[in-house]
């Protein structure tokens, strides 16, 4: 495997574990945004799991490309989501920039697997 592969795979894996494991804790921070976003609470902690499984899923990938591909591709849709969740609430784009780049990276993950670059 390539090494930015690995890097890039990594950070996101990194990000992703942070960036999750609040939202699946259900905490008040969690309940806030879901208010804040318009959204059922149990929704957001559903997008919780999704990101810390989605940090596994990217170790995963390291070993198992097949994993990498799936894991980065579904990652990218599910954050265009949250870009979209906070721009419909109008946050404005710096809001939603940790999840617009976090997309970007998870597609560059995504094409360096199937690249093998």
């Amino acid at each position: 495997m390539p090494l930015a592969t690995a890097l890039l795979s990594c950070a996101l894996a990194a990000f992703m574990t942070f960036a999750g494991a609040p939202k699946l804790s259900g905490g008040p921070r969690t309940q806030g945004m879901a208010t804040h976003l318009r959204v059922p609470t149990g929704l957001l902690r559903l997008v919780g799991l999704a990101e810390v499984a989605a940090a596994i899923g990217l170790v995963v990938g390291l070993f198992a490309t097949w994993a990498g591909v799936a894991t980065a591709g579904g990652l990218a849709v599910l954050l265009l989501g949250g870009v979209a969740s906070h721009l419909r609430v109008k946050d404005g784009f710096a809001a939603a920039a940790p999840a617009f780049v976090s997309a970007v990276v998870a597609a560059c993950v995504t094409v360096l697997h199937v690249t093998g670059s």
